[in-house]
C-alpha cells in the first residue's frame, strides 16, 4: 500500500502493538503484572498522532510499540 499510495501523498504505516494495553479488562486478566508491563493508552495514542503529524520527507512505515520490560 505504501508503494502505491505514498507517491500520491498518502502516508501508510504498519503499527505493531506488541503488549498489553492498560485497560480495565486487561488489568482484570493480569492482576499480577506491574504498571510497567502495560502499554499506556495515552502513550499509544500519542504515537499514532506522531505518525499522522510526520513530515512527508521522514515518514515511518513500520512502528513497533512494546513495553521496555519485554525480554528479547
Amino acid at each position: 500500500m505504501a508503494r502505491e499510495l505514498g507517491p500520491r501523498g498518502i502516508h501508510v504505516a504498519h503499527v505493531i502493538i506488541d503488549g498489553m494495553v492498560d485497560l480495565p479488562s486487561t488489568r482484570a486478566w493480569f492482576k499480577d503484572k506491574s504498571d510497567d508491563e502495560f502499554l499506556n493508552p495515552a502513550a499509544v495514542a500519542e504515537q499514532y498522532y506522531q505518525l499522522y503529524a510526520q513530515h512527508r520527507t521522514t515518514w515511518t512505515l513500520e512502528l513497533d510499540l512494546r513495553p521496555y520490560t519485554e525480554k528479547f
